[in-house]
């Protein structure tokens, strides 16, 4: 897949100097793309829509 036009955002809660986080590309079609800040041109792991978001609720405490 190729992500070079992908939209990455950064987490808010990364601070100024990004930190230890990683990034994400929710503007591809049908995909949500997460790669580590510390390497964006390494590899990113791809998912699904609804596996994202599962895993976001997860994250969040949210059932």
């Amino acid at each position: 897949m190729d992500l070079r036009n992908a939209l990455w955002r950064t987490s808010t809660r990364s601070g100024a100097s990004g930190g230890n986080c990683v990034e994400v590309a929710s503007d591809l079609p049908g995909v949500v793309a997460v790669r580590d800040s510390k390497d964006v041109t390494g590899p990113a792991l791809i998912f699904g829509p609804a596996a994202w978001t599962a895993f976001v609720a997860q994250v969040a405490g949210r059932p």
